[in-house]
């Protein structure tokens, strides 16, 4: 009798990657070339020049793939959500109450 042997997928739970593209890179990759794809069609349908059509797709898609790989070597998997995220944070809090406010008591008063 031989047993069966499985093979175990040593990736589980790991972030997914693509040719070096992590996480939230990979979604800013995909869906810009999808929305410059989308862009390229309805400029063809319009009637704008083939020849400015690809000119355009081609510029803008290199443009994509640059600042996607610039961002991903920048910020790294998790950087760019950070960075959102520090922008988010106030610097500093302000509070416009009188220090009288701070340092009185709030009693209610209740007749005996």
């Amino acid at each position: 009798m031989s047993m069966t042997s499985y093979h175990i997928n040593k990736g589980i739970g790991r972030t997914v990657e693509f040719k070096g593209l992590k996480a939230q890179y990979l979604f800013i990759f995909s869906g810009g070339l999808l929305g410059i794809l989308v862009s390229v069609i309805v400029m063809y349908m319009a009637g704008v020049n083939t020849y400015l059509c690809l000119i355009l797709g081609g510029a803008s898609s290199g443009l994509l793939i640059w600042q996607t790989f610039a961002l991903n070597r920048k910020y790294g998997e998790y950087g760019l959500m950070k960075a959102g995220a520090r922008r988010k944070h106030p610097k500093y809090i302000i509070s416009r109450k009188s220090m009288y406010r701070y340092l009185k008591t709030n009693r209610k008063k209740t007749d005996v």
